[in-house]
């Protein structure tokens, strides 16, 4: 046997396998074969969608199972021992495992993060490959869990679900990297994952099992709304049963359970005989998670804080997609820097995320608007003099036309996709949710008087609308379509078909901005859900080109000694402390104003102004795409998949060899979706039928393009059947007719002589032996193809 002959996967077979096994790797509980570990990021192009690569390892190595503690990547003999090592690095780091080893079945090389065992990189022959024991004992040393006790948290089991569910990678990093820190008496900590990434079910993993090893026998998660409580309890908590869970409800305590779900508004209240959270003891529970812990509890002036500040000897966990930082709030000072962070562009990279597209629209009026003199808006009002802008708009003055052309153009856009797309649209504030609500109504009358919750108001102050809030995040659910609000959809709850997210309100937070982005987040493939649309009436995306957009977490907290802490209340955002919100939810008034007092204080000047009969019209218009690099594209399809052709291929020498060489063509066409090139998207815009080659050659090296009908015609002028017998000339005539038809990829597939009009002509074995054998076939195949591209005719 010449090992340079074997595959990479004979080489795993006969060369690592058993090596790893000798070493004592139980192949069953602690290997892991050709693991992926992201589901490919899905790339977008006009209605059009593919997936691109999935990472993948060629062997995951694990102390227990969900514990990653190293990666093995083989290669074939014709390659070096080390190669493939630079690949391996990249995928421990994303990982977070310390100990990578490549093969080509002569040896391993090992490379040691720690720096454990002297040079971080060395060669070991196939029989030196360590044991489980040997690398974890490694692995605690560096992580310095060393003590008796913080071992047996550390190794402490996962939940076994017997359907098979398993956490993804980066939940497995969140969990492990919390109980490590809560093995080496870390009492504050902060997890940061993108809205979408699963929080709830990490929590869950993370208290399962100091939970299972009685570290932590009695638990608080903290949440900000009602529905979150009873989804996490019914959900992902389920496992835990209910008869050692309790949901906190009208500040009734009862201290026979071990798991407790609770508001904060429904422990705290000004009155001091309301504050429920007093009647347990300081010490009653061992481990409190605070769910959305950007939303108040991170500022030291806050009520909620109060019940932090209560159950301080209790180890602490807070759970944010937003970490908040400002001068005066930061989620930092509190929990510490985070143990993981799992970014809203790691999860659409790693294609656990929906991408979007961004639909921009600006108004003639947007700059600014300025009322004529004396001009009195719908109630008589005297309009006070200045000039008004995006900023004022539907705060302190609503033109009816503006929010009519908004409504037209939300509606205009689910015409021309799905009308039934579910959408929220984002108000200023509740106000301005009605007025928005009516004009959709209006817009889609026709399908209002079909379903009456096609369109609903979703907000603090509507029964109706709250009501109607499970059916619009229910998956099976059609209806309500539309929901327009203000805060109450921004944060916490699970909108896993939402396929449009509206911003009609201007969002100065990027907290709050990430929020309402992770709204559209969740992927639903079976239900169609892959991708979202933004569409931005207020300029907030310019957000995305924001510094701190998806960055890592800054601390800022920096008050002088003598300086007071006094938690500024952003423009856009409302914080009401220890306010007793009915249902825990948002008040009964506009968010971010106060009842009945303009901006001045002055009780005698409207709040808002009401005003009509302005011509408002589109200014501009503007589609872009979140493209492979994770940026939004703002040049035309056509101009991005040039370059990106023109990255993959140099020349039009390089592509012509490619495209030869490659025996199917869908392979290629594969390759280049993973790299954003879809080619029927592209064919939408160029508004051509050409072939995909000329559409390549056209778009990319600027050649003259042919149709498929050219290309087939050129084929009928060279008389190039002449050569072959009558039923060989039927058959290669039908190819031609279905190259014109569909595609060169039409007349790869190994079915082809099995549908219309192929099968027609007789069956598959009859159609081969008219060309001699199967290789005469294939080859008669081949020659169709050269002189379909072959130039002049």
């Amino acid at each position: 046997m010449n090992k340079k002959d074997l595959s990479e996967r004979d080489i795993c077979t006969k060369f690592i396998n058993p090596a790893i096994q000798k070493a004592g790797w139980d192949m069953r509980k602690q290997v892991r074969e050709e693991v992926s570990f992201t589901d490919g990021r899905i790339i977008v192009q006009g209605n059009l969608h593919t997936r691109g690569q999935r990472k993948r390892a060629d062997y995951i190595l694990y102390h227990k199972p969900n514990s990653p503690i190293a990666i093995i990547e083989a290669k074939d003999n014709k390659k070096s021992v080390g190669s493939g090592m630079q690949q391996a690095l990249e995928y421990a780091e994303i990982l977070q495992v310390p100990f990578v080893f490549t093969s080509n079945g002569d040896s391993f090389v090992f490379h040691d993060t720690t720096g454990l065992t002297g040079d971080i990189e060395k060669e070991l022959k196939l029989d030196e490959f360590p044991s489980p024991e040997y690398l974890w004992e490694l692995y605690l040393r560096y992580q310095n869990i060393e003590s008796p006790e913080a071992v047996e948290i550390v190794e402490q089991d996962y939940f076994l679900d017997i359907s098979g569910m398993n956490p993804r990678y980066y939940q497995q990093n969140a969990v492990n990297r919390s109980v490590e820190a809560i093995a080496k008496n870390q009492n504050r900590i902060l997890l940061v994952m993108a809205t979408g990434t699963g929080k709830t079910y990490t929590a869950f993993n993370i208290i399962w099992r100091l939970w299972k090893g009685q570290v932590k026998k009695r638990i608080l998660f903290l949440a900000d709304r009602n529905a979150l409580l009873t989804q996490t309890k019914n959900g992902d908590f389920s496992p835990f049963g209910n008869d050692i869970m309790h949901i906190i409800k009208n500040r009734k305590i009862d201290k026979s359970y071990q798991i407790y779900f609770a508001l904060y508004q429904g422990l705290t209240g000004n009155d001091e005989s309301k504050n429920a959270y007093k009647e347990f003891s300081r010490d009653f529970f061992d481990l409190v998670v605070i769910d959305e812990c950007h939303r108040g509890s991170s500022s030291e002036a806050s009520a909620w804080r109060e019940v932090l500040d209560y159950f301080s000897s209790a180890t602490q966990i807070g759970l944010t997609a937003t970490p908040k930082e400002t001068k005066d709030i930061s989620n930092i000072a509190y929990f510490g820097k985070p143990v993981y962070t799992y970014s809203l562009k790691q999860g659409i990279d790693d294609g656990f995320l929906a991408p979007y597209k961004v639909v921009r629209v600006s108004t003639n009026v947007d700059e600014g608007w300025r009322p004529t003199k004396g001009l009195k808006d719908k109630y008589g009002n005297e309009i006070e003099d200045r000039i008004y802008n995006l900023k004022d708009y539907d705060r302190s003055l609503a033109i009816d036309e503006r929010t009519q052309l908004v409504a037209q153009r939300i509606t205009e856009y689910l015409k021309g996709t799905d009308r039934f797309s579910k959408t929220i649209v984002f108000c200023t504030d509740i106000d301005h949710a009605n007025r928005m609500r009516i004009a959709l109504i209006n817009e889609n009358a026709d399908l209002v008087a079909k379903h009456k919750h096609y369109v609903v108001k979703i907000t603090g102050d509507d029964e109706v609308g709250k009501r109607e809030l499970d059916n619009f995040t229910d998956v099976e659910e059609s209806f309500p379509v539309i929901a327009t609000t203000s805060k109450m959809l921004t944060t916490g709850i699970d909108t896993k078909m939402v396929k449009i997210v509206v911003l009609e309100a201007n969002i100065g937070s990027m907290t709050e901005f990430k929020q309402i982005i992770g709204r559209g987040t969740r992927i639903r493939e079976a239900e169609g859900k892959v991708y979202f649309t933004i569409m931005d009436f207020r300029k907030a995306t310019n957000h995305f080109a924001d510094p701190d957009f998806d960055g890592d977490p800054v601390q800022i907290y920096e008050p002088e000694p003598d300086e007071p802490v006094v938690p500024p209340v952003e423009d856009d955002e409302v914080v009401i402390d220890g306010d007793n919100w009915p249902d825990g939810e948002e008040p009964n008034y506009p968010e971010g104003d106060t009842p009945n007092i303009d901006i001045d204080g002055t009780p005698d000047t409207p709040k808002k102004y009401y005003v009509n009969n302005i011509k408002v019209s589109v200014a501009h218009e503007r589609v872009q795409y979140y493209g492979k690099d994770g940026k939004l594209i703002t040049e035309s399809l056509k101009d991005y998949t040039k370059e990106n052709l023109n990255k993959q291929f140099g020349s039009l020498d390089d592509f012509l060899l490619r495209w030869n060489s490659t025996e199917k063509k869908d392979e290629l066409f594969r390759e280049l979706a993973e790299h954003g090139v879809l080619l029927e998207a592209l064919r939408q815009e160029v508004g051509k039928d050409l072939d995909d080659f000329d559409l390549i050659c056209h778009i990319a090296f600027d050649q003259p393009p042919l149709t498929r009908k050219e290309r087939a015609d050129n084929v009928r002028k060279r008389n190039y059947f002449a050569k072959y017998g009558a039923v060989a000339q039927q058959v290669l005539n039908s190819l031609l007719v279905k190259y014109e038809n569909e595609g060169i990829s039409s007349i790869e597939q190994g079915s082809v002589l099995k549908v219309r009009p192929l099968n027609e002509l007789g069956s598959p074995v009859e159609l081969v032996r008219a060309f001699g054998k199967r290789p005469d076939f294939e080859k008669a195949i081949q020659e169709l193809e050269h002189e379909i591209y072959k130039t002049g005719s």
